[in-house]
């Protein structure tokens, strides 16, 4: 075989040189390698009292040569991803799981971590690496470094199970979304669904030689269907086949099926916490984040679930009462709720997604998003088409300050087969001083948005351009911090419960004209969004947005009771929870098929286990920080300078709440996350 270049030192990842058959031999090889140099190390510590540069630096230094060669493996799994690749990328999860088990439970590795706390290098460290260095003890505990050894061995085979078992739930949800499709020789069905929509549909069936429509369960193609589609069969049928992914119901029923995936996943997940004697995965979960305890984190919901349910519930009832007035639907089922109050919007306000689309041509709102961030951090944008890249689709672009290179980013917009749906930042290199040399950060930012179909540029929805937004807040908080040592760099060792403040922060530029004066022109005459239709997109803001509340409080109240109440759940008694929750938050209608669970792989395939809550926990944390812009300025230079110097720059190098009350003076305050929610307050 010629050189891997898995295994060659690059300043990006060499996409177009990576094979299949390169990960499995250089992972190995680079495993192998760290093993030896970190026993090295172990014995250099014991003869001599260590340091920062004989200890700390090496390791981070192996870490990062590891992280470079499997970052873009993981990263092509998730986007194109192919049977080879699938099966290469499984084989080294449970590799990568035994050495990090290793790495997180050798004693001896541990004993020189402690003696360079306890060592007279200590009094040499500043403030950042003496985070780190308290972190990585942190984490030696949690992972068991003090247990005997047949516990030890045991916390070893869960760490490398789970592993292999969240990849195969996120292939399993994969599959079944490409699994299904319903093709339509014409649009006669189709009624009622905008020209982008059935242009997407089209597309879809041309992409497989055929003629007609085709509707998939992918996002783009899914969505107008159940949103805009007047055959309520037709919505029936797709939204069944959505709702039942990866489960014993539906079109696909066992074919997929994640409830033994489930099951196991959450077993050995309070086998795990117990081990390291916590009483529940949730506790275990809440070691590392902002949170006290699973009893605090379900007051705070319950709190926010006393305040949003009673106005959801008159929500819901609006909306029944139109559907039987004006559409004539006498029993609003799970497919009618998305369609009416679709309708409802448009009749209240004059406003639909579908008519924001043209002022919202995908190269203008990314030139708009740079625009934003330019005139927030002073940086500037410039793309290099001569990067390495891994699809078409993908483009290249380096963050300047004073034209100097700071950070860069792959930006990856569109649906494809082979990549898994949702949108997400990942870390491509991490900002970290190698010697005298500073390797700069770089993202990978991907969306699941509408392709371009012909030669017009693709046009988003409102809803898509807050996604691109809240995506790149994540890519800000990595690429903008100045943190030198890799694990409190950017978002590393960032509290969970706080990682989406940056996120969220992002997206009220898209709501606010000073910001849409950057993000908006029409496709075809540049014209900035008319007055009226701002005020109309302001007006419909909060629509229906105690019932988009309590969505989001029924995920995290079964995400956490799941994870602190259930010691081994069976399928059915997972199903009782999610029914347990919906019955005390749920004001939507719901079917006895759906299997939402089946799919949520945020819990079972992400970070999120015992932590989707994080999602309101740093929503009070970004709508307080944006009333500061909100008292000062959308576009104020000195409130954007301290939120880079108090939130993006610092990374994980100090506590999260530290740094909010750097920010804002104070301690968060609940009121402005009602306020800008449309909550009334109880």
């Amino acid at each position: 075989m010629s050189a891997n270049p898995l295994l060659e030192p690059h300043r990006l990842p060499p996409f177009e040189e990576i094979r299949a058959e390169h990960v499995v031999p250089a992972i190995e090889e680079l495993l192998a390698e760290n093993r030896r140099a970190t026993e090295a190390l172990v014995e250099q510590a014991r003869q001599a009292s260590p340091s920062w540069e004989s200890l700390a630096a090496p390791l981070e230094s192996l870490n990062d040569r590891l992280s470079r060669a499997w970052s873009p493996v993981s990263h092509l799994n998730g986007t194109m991803n192919s049977p080879e690749l699938r099966e290469a990328y499984q084989a080294c999860l449970a590799r990568l799981s035994e050495y990090s088990t290793w790495l997180g439970q050798h004693e001896g590795l541990f004993a020189a971590w402690q003696a360079l706390k306890e060592g007279p290098a200590w009094a040499e460290l500043d403030a950042a690496q003496r985070r780190s260095v308290d972190n990585t003890l942190r984490d030696f505990r949690l992972a068991g470094v003090d247990l005997p050894a047949e516990k030890k061995r045991r916390y070893g085979e869960i760490r490398a199970r789970l592993s292999e078992l969240s990849n195969t739930f996120s292939n399993q949800l994969l599959d079944a979304t490409q699994a299904w499709h319903l093709d339509l020789a014409d649009a006669t069905r189709l009624a009622g669904l905008p020209e982008s929509a059935l242009a997407t549909l089209q597309a879809n069936a041309e992409a497989k030689g055929q003629e007609g429509y085709r509707i998939t369960l992918d996002f783009p193609s899914f969505f107008p269907v159940v949103t805009y589609a007047d055959d309520r069969e037709l919505r029936r049928e797709a939204y069944t086949a959505f709702v039942t992914r990866a489960s014993d119901q539906g079109p696909q029923a066992g074919r997929y099926d994640n409830a033994p995936i489930m099951e196991e996943i959450l077993a050995l997940r309070r086998e795990l916490a117990e081990l390291l004697g916590f009483a529940s995965y949730a506790d275990y979960s809440l070691e590392t984040k902002m949170a006290e305890s699973p009893r605090q984190v379900l007051d705070f919901l319950e709190d926010l679930a006393g305040r949003a349910v009673p106005q959801a519930r008159e929500e819901f009832a609006e909306l029944a009462a139109y559907a039987r007035d004006a559409l004539g639907l006498d029993d609003l089922e799970p497919w009618d709720v998305g369609y009416a109050s679709e309708k409802l919007r448009e009749a209240r306000h004059a406003i639909s997604q579908e008519q924001l689309r043209p002022y919202f041509p995908a190269p203008r709102v990314v030139d708009g998003l740079f625009k934003v961030v330019e005139r927030l951090y002073g940086v500037g944008f410039e793309e290099d088409a001569k990067a390495p890249h891994y699809h078409p689709d993908v483009r290249y672009f380096r963050i300047l300050e004073d034209g100097r290179p700071i950070a860069g980013f792959y930006l990856d917009l569109y649906a494809r087969e082979g990549k898994r749906g949702g949108a997400w930042m990942d870390e491509c290199r991490v900002r970290r001083l190698e010697g005298e040399a500073l390797q700069l950060p770089v993202a990978y930012l991907t969306c699941n948005f509408t392709r371009p179909v012909g030669d017009r540029p693709a046009l988003l929805t409102h809803d898509e351009v807050t996604t691109l937004f809240h995506e790149f807040g994540h890519g800000l908080h990595h690429m903008l911090t100045r943190q030198t040592i890799a694990d409190i760099s950017g978002i590393n060792g960032v509290a969970w419960d706080a990682v989406e403040l940056p996120s969220q922060f992002m997206e009220n530029f898209c709501w606010e004209r000073e910001g849409l004066d950057l993000i908006a022109g029409h496709v075809d005459t540049g014209e900035p969004l008319p007055g009226e239709l701002l005020e109309k997109l302001q007006a419909a803001r909060n629509f229906q947005s105690a019932m988009g509340m309590v969505r989001q409080l029924e995920f995290s109240l079964f995400d956490l009771r799941l994870h602190h109440e259930l010691a081994a759940p069976s399928a059915a008694e997972i199903q009782a929870l999610l029914d347990a929750v919906r019955d005390a938050v749920s004001v939507v209608p719901r079917s006895a098929f759906n299997r939402f669970q089946n799919g949520f792989g945020h819990i079972f395939a992400g970070g999120y286990a015992a932590g989707y809550y994080s999602y309101k926990w740093a929503e009070v944390l970004s709508a307080d920080a944006w009333s500061a812009f909100e008292e000062a300025g959308v576009f104020d230079p000195e409130t954007g300078r301290r939120f880079r110097r108090e939130i993006l720059e610092a990374g994980g190098a100090r506590d999260a709440a530290e740094l909010f009350r750097a920010f804002r003076g104070r301690e968060p305050s609940v009121e402005p996350l009602l306020r800008h929610s449309g909550i009334r307050a109880a």
